[in-house]
């Protein structure tokens, strides 16, 4: 689905939010193909936040590719701040055997330590739950760190709930590759 650059928002009429008696410019666009040095740059600074820098392989190339080619795979907004962008959102549909709907899952939501707690994340977080409501969507998931504590107290101030009794897997690189020849056999 194509987007506009600009969507109506929930909060469309709090363009300005106060903190701390100032009041912060923020905005949420749709990223465009213009983006990809940002958005590579911004995964960057999450993947160091999360100690994870090494296993970044991503480049402009893929990302453009994956984010607008032929057949994008997921979408972007970025959140500015006083018009400097920030952060971003990276989401795509996900779906529910049980529901029988679509859902939304937020892979990256991520905004720059010195713009925490201003109300950018909170209205990140918005924007893709009004595009999730707009579009059918019955769940809107992510995943956190276990030991990303700032992230699960705001996740649940907002009335998220963590899955208990659900574990994530993964299969990928050499695990991946090794089940799919194991198939031949």
């Amino acid at each position: 689905m194509v987007l506009p650059e600009r969507l109506p928002l929930i909060f469309k009429d709090m363009k300005w939010i106060m903190t701390e008696g100032v009041s912060l410019n923020i905005d949420i666009r749709v990223a465009t193909e213009a983006d990809v040095p940002l958005i590579l740059s911004l995964i960057k600074d999450l993947a160091k936040y999360e100690k994870l820098l090494d296993q970044v392989v991503a480049t402009e190339a893929i990302l453009r590719e994956s984010l607008f080619g032929p057949s994008p795979r997921a979408e972007v907004i970025i959140g500015s701040v006083q018009e400097i962008p920030v952060g971003y959102a990276l989401f795509f549909h996900s779906f529910s055997t049980f529901l029988g709907k679509t859902g939304m899952y937020i892979e990256d939501l991520y905004v720059r330590k010195a713009h925490r707690g201003k109300g950018l994340g909170k209205a990140l977080l918005m924007h893709v739950a009004e595009l999730a409501r707009t579009r059918g969507c019955k769940r809107l998931e992510w995943s956190v760190l276990d030991w990303n504590e700032p992230a699960i107290r705001f996740y649940e101030s907002l009335g998220a709930v963590p899955m208990n009794g659900w574990t994530l897997y993964r299969l990928s690189g050499n695990t991946l590759d090794t089940l799919m020849t194991s198939r031949s056999e």
